[in-house]
């Protein structure tokens, strides 16, 4: 139950700190002044000074104080109440403006209490502002509550002194049962969100990735709320426990509680009117607006919440959009698309690159004997419209899902296919390779899109936004394994060799054998008795071997642009023994597993102490990044040529990139079909009067920028291989 207490009005302002909180010789003071050193010489109001304050009706229960520098104007404060330790930087008789508010400068209507207020601040009509530190040029305008407690956080995961461990804030992601609780911190990226959660068995590490969580931040209590210069907030309710950096723009929001909102002139946050934001941390450049409800979250830079988004106990990585829907207890990597008013996702780890369409239910499985489980899906997931799906389920990458209620766990190991239901026959249908068949134009496009949505200031952490690098790629050198075995168990039914089955396999496959009526199936794909059935075998299988053969040819021509044939052979010499590396999807960062069990061993042996140095290794390998993808590359097309590099010279290589000349003519031709049938299927037309007023409303074909694009960089391609040719001869 609550209680008022009551005590006299000349201890408002003081012992913010109680003084059972304080260690011998500390003031309440301290953290305050850690926090904003003082820029100014401060000063004593003079007599006349407060004669002239309280004309102006207003009032301190103790003036002296009131500290404020020599370009101090008294006239700029009018019907204003001041309690405790105050400091009032520079004044002049000035108006701030931003967009179409101006505002005059200095303290009109409003209440504060010990705080540090800047240069040519506008403050009007602040009821309440208790504890907070105020930058530059800042303006405030009806604002009903800015309150700091004694042990605000900012939406950090720490405890203060004198706390009970119940008091800190946990993110409870890809799990509804919090068995996958992360402790959230300022500066975390989804790699950290990512390890925290994966290796949740190893319990020496988890507790290192809570110390050095612990390191990064004081227990002490006393640290005030700040606004940095030029914010401007507006028209909203209650600001407690807040830190927001410079040039932030807040406007109409219900509440912002114990929340860090991350803002620079070049990467300024806003947020927008109806929007309730607690326990969280914003990155830089983000947008929040109508009516978004946050509580327990984190929302990575650049990335964007609106029209009524919920986001609960969930990390949203860079680059991100969740609008109208609810996300509960996820992790989801950067680049994550999902804007449909009735879309759900829950309990979930989706690896980036993701769209999430209309009636799409991943999760909201509880008529269970227990809370939701997980679901796992690698990057490019797209479960397409009223999609509904049952934990525990896993996808490989770029995994299509048709509408339909899918309701056993499932486990899609084929990347690039699609999955659908034929209810008629109650059988479960995978297509191998369907993007790269039948929606070139979408898949291509998707990288360009991703990487021009990439906002980030500094760009030190490769993220992979390729859809063919090393972890797609060994998908699909799995697939065809698979593939194989389905098919030679089709001929070969009573044989239960694996190996003797992937034999049979390959070869009828590279054969001219006809598959038609041959009825191949996959196994331990679904958790039900009915049949998984593979469809267009030859053509995905095909497709999938020329686009392994595609991903390491492009490595090679791109290495040998900026190197010499010399380097490359010394390059194939070195690593001609090697076996192709496991590579994981480390926040949308490929990292090869060794490398990431190295990272993960300094961390426990205390060689690594802070998140800092964590992300110095995350930069280290981003620059190792391309010569360990071009490393992977090679063996991929050793293996996939089944051409050992003892055999590979001048005219083998002639030969590779001829091969890849060819595929990417096709897949231009691949993107200017499967945009084309938009323009010469009949009931697509059918809504325009004439062909004229479509071309008018969707705009012509041959004007579309991304095919134009591709147009250019085959040419380019083609000169530089051109280049490279004549370089090897």
């Amino acid at each position: 139950m609550s209680r008022i207490k009551r005590d006299k009005i000349e201890a408002i302002g003081y012992g913010f700190v109680p003084a059972e909180f304080l260690s011998a010789g500390e003031t309440e003071y301290d953290a305050r002044f850690l926090q904003n050193p003082k820029k100014h010489y401060y000063r004593n109001l003079s007599e006349d000074e407060i004669a002239k304050l309280e004309k102006n009706n207003n009032h301190s229960s103790n003036w002296k104080d009131v500290f404020v520098t020599n370009k101090f104007h008294p006239e700029l404060i009018e019907n204003s109440k001041f309690y405790g330790l105050i400091h009032i930087g520079d004044m002049d008789a000035i108006y701030l403006e931003y967009r179409d508010l101006k505002l005059t400068s200095g303290i009109y209507n409003s209440q504060i209490i010990s705080s540090d207020i800047g240069d040519y601040v506008a403050i009007h009509n602040v009821r309440y502002l208790s504890h907070f530190i105020i930058g530059n040029e800042v303006m405030l305008m009806n604002i009903n509550e800015m309150e700091t407690s004694n042990s605000a956080k900012f939406g950090n995961g720490m405890v203060k002194v004198g706390e009970i461990e119940e008091r800190r804030v946990q993110l409870e992601l890809r799990n509804e049962n919090g068995g996958r609780k992360i402790v959230p911190f300022d500066g975390m990226q989804a790699a950290d969100a990512y390890l925290w959660t994966q290796y949740i068995g190893d319990h020496e590490l988890q507790q290192r990735f809570l110390d050095i969580t612990e390191n990064e931040f004081s227990r002490k209590r006393g640290f005030y709320s700040t606004i940095g210069d030029r914010c401007v907030i507006k028209n909203s309710g209650i600001l407690k426990d807040v830190k927001i950096g410079d040039d932030a723009y807040i406007k109409g929001v219900n509440k912002i509680k114990n929340v860090t909102v991350n803002s620079t002139e070049k990467a300024y946050t806003q947020i927008g009117e109806g929007c309730e934001l607690v326990n969280g941390i914003i990155g830089y450049g983000c947008r929040v607006f109508y009516g978004v409800k946050a509580v327990r979250f984190f929302l990575s830079s650049f990335s964007q919440l609106k029209y009524g988004a919920r986001l609960i106990n969930s990390f949203l990585g860079d680059n991100s959009t969740i609008s109208c829907c609810e996300v509960l207890n996820s992790l989801i990597f950067p680049a994550h698309e999902q804007h449909h008013n009735n879309s759900f996702l829950c309990a979930s780890m989706i690896k980036g690159q993701s769209n999430m369409a209309a009636g799409a239910t991943v999760g909201s499985n509880h008529n269970s004997r227990a809370a939701d489980g997980e679901i796992v899906a690698g990057r490019g997931f797209w479960p397409g419209l009223c999609v509904s799906l049952k934990h525990n389920s896993r996808f490989a990458s770029y995994t299509l899902i048709v509408k339909g209620d899918f309701l056993h766990e499932l486990d899609v190991r084929i990347p690039f296919s699609l999955v659908s239901l034929d209810v008629a026959n109650d059988e479960l249908i995978v297509v191998p390779g369907y993007w790269f068949l039948y929606n070139m134009y979408a898949l291509m496009r998707n990288t360009n899109k991703f990487l021009s949505r990439d906002k980030r200031q500094l760009k030190h952490q490769y993220l992979e936004y390729e859809i063919l690098a090393p972890d797609t790629v060994n998908e699909l050198f799995s697939s065809l394994t698979e593939i194989e075995v389905a098919v030679g168990r089709s001929f070969h039914p009573n044989e239960l060799n694996q190996e003797i089955l992937k034999v049979h396999g390959k070869q009828i496959l590279d054969s001219n054998t006809s598959l038609v009526g041959q009825e191949i199936l996959l196994l331990d794909t679904e958790f039900s008795k009915r049949k998984v059935k593979l469809i267009k075998v030859r053509e995905g299988y095909s497709i999938l071997k020329q686009m392994i053969i595609y991903y390491s040819s492009v490595q090679i021509i791109d290495y040998l642009k900026t190197h010499s044939y010399a380097e490359l052979q010394i390059l194939i010499e070195n690593i001609k023994y090697q076996k192709r590396s496991v590579f994981e999807n480390v926040g949308s960062q490929l990292i090869r597993k060794n490398d990431l069990k190295n990272l993960l061993d300094r961390i426990k042996s205390k060689e690594i102490n802070s998140w800092k140095f964590v992300h110095k290794t995350y930069h280290y390998l981003s620059d190792a990044y391309p010569i360990h993808k071009l490393e992977h590359a090679i063996i991929s097309l050793q293996e996939i040529s089944e051409v050992p590099y003892t055999n590979w010279n001048q005219d083998f290589l002639h030969t590779i990139f001829d091969d890849c000349e060819s595929t990417k003519e096709w897949i231009l031709s691949e993107i200017y079909k499967s945009r084309e049938k938009d323009y010469v299927n009949p009931f697509k037309a059918m809504v325009y009067e004439s062909y004229e007023e479509m071309e008018i409303v969707i705009g012509k074909l041959e004007d579309n920028a991304f095919i134009n694009q591709q147009r250019q960089e085959l040419e380019d391609f083609k000169r530089d291989l051109q280049i490279i040719k004549e370089k090897l001869i």
